[in-house]
């Protein structure tokens, strides 16, 4: 699979959202094939549905999303030796630099930067200090 965008946890999640906003549906179908999933992404959207109360409605369909539509169509990417090196050198560079990102974050741009691939975030912000990654958004800022 020849990797292009790299999604994270808020861009997956506002597919969810009862009103996903304008066009990233139609966007996440023409991404299939390209895009997938870092497994920190993965932690933090099993995660969230963690924290709902077991055999919940929301639960229940969001389980469902992930497993029926996230998982079979967005490979997930591990967190592997180059992402974690990366991810080091960056972590130190930024914090030299007085800015520390939350360590997930660091992880999943490791995993799009190793790759070469486009980080698709909601949080443009969160990410514009790392160097070497391409980020674009699929939905509009909160």
């Amino acid at each position: 699979m020849n990797v292009q965008y790299v999604l994270d946890t808020n861009t997956v999640s506002a597919a969810f959202w009862p009103e996903p906003p304008d066009g990233l549906i139609e966007r996440l179908k023409a991404s299939v094939g390209t895009a997938a999933l870092p497994v920190p992404v993965w932690h933090e959207l099993r995660y969230g549905c963690a924290l709902l109360e077991s055999g919940s409605g929301k639960r229940v369909a969001l389980e469902r999303f992930l497993h029926s539509v996230v998982l079979p169509h967005y490979p997930l990417l591990d967190y592997d030796r180059p992402a974690a090196e990366w991810h080091a050198r960056e972590r130190a560079r930024l914090r030299k630099a007085g800015k520390t990102p939350p360590f997930i974050d660091g992880q999943i741009a490791a995993v799009a930067a190793i790759r070469g691939a486009t980080l698709v975030t909601r949080n443009l912000s969160d990410f514009e200090h790392f160097q070497d990654l391409e980020i674009e958004s699929w939905v509009p800022a909160p």
